[in-house]
Parts: structure tokens; C-alpha cells; sequence
């Protein structure tokens, strides 16, 4: 019996940040993949099929925003939380009426990484009673 508080993918170029995010979400209790680029998480995507997706902006071969809109086209009417992290803007993480950039929330990555799981653990939590 899974008892995993829910699965997680990250997705970031960053090894050492992907490890950082990794272990914090991991301690919290989810189950969590990874993957090093846009083309990778969407076939990550694919085979997993996660509750939330956490990706870089700025990736090698494929870029944060073309993955998120790429995973939230297969997903269709059922697409997961989708976040994109950007070190591009430093304001407060936040959250669009409609996707931007191919999703609906926009975190800096200089977020503590334990935040970072909140605002995932809340946008999961709300999404259970939507």
C-alpha cells in the first residue's frame, strides 16, 4: 500500500537545487521524481502521471514554459498542479486567474525550499475539493 502523501515531479537543469527540492519534498512525504530538462519531465510525465509538476524557466533543450504547456496539452481535463520556479523576478510567489508561461503559479527560486512544499501541499489540498 502507497502511503505517500502524493507524487511529485521536478523538473531543473540545477543538480544541487533539484537534490535541495528533492529532500525537502521527500521529507514531507511525497514520492518524487525528477527530471533534468523539459524533454525529459514531459516523458517522465507521461510515464508517472504526477499530482503536481515543479519546473525550471530557463532548461537546455526544452524550457520551463513549452514543458509546462507541453505537459498540460497531454494532460487534458485532468492536469496536474503545474508550478513554474524562475530566478528571473524576486517578488512573492503568486497565482494567475489563467496559465502564464504555462502555469497558474509563479515562484522565485529563491524560495526556501519548505515553502516551496507548502504552496504545493496547499495547491493540492485545494484542488481535492474543486
Amino acid at each position: 500500500m502507497n502511503n505517500t502523501r502524493g507524487t511529485i515531479l521536478l523538473i531543473d537543469d540545477d543538480p544541487f537545487f533539484l537534490k535541495v527540492l528533492t529532500d525537502a519534498f521527500t521529507e514531507n512525504g511525497f514520492t518524487v521524481f525528477n527530471a533534468n530538462d523539459g524533454v525529459e519531465g514531459v516523458k517522465v510525465f507521461l510515464d508517472k502521471w504526477p499530482d503536481a509538476v515543479v519546473s525550471d524557466l530557463v532548461m537546455p533543450r526544452m524550457g520551463g514554459v513549452s514543458t509546462c504547456m507541453e505537459i498540460g496539452r497531454l494532460a487534458g481535463d485532468k492536469p496536474p498542479v503545474i508550478v513554474l520556479l524562475t530566478s528571473m523576478f524576486q517578488e512573492a510567489p503568486h497565482e494567475h486567474d489563467a496559465p502564464e508561461m504555462g502555469a497558474k503559479v509563479h515562484i522565485p527560486k529563491s524560495t526556501r525550499p519548505v515553502d516551496i512544499v507548502i504552496i504545493v501541499e496547499q495547491l493540492l489540498e485545494r484542488k481535492m475539493y474543486l
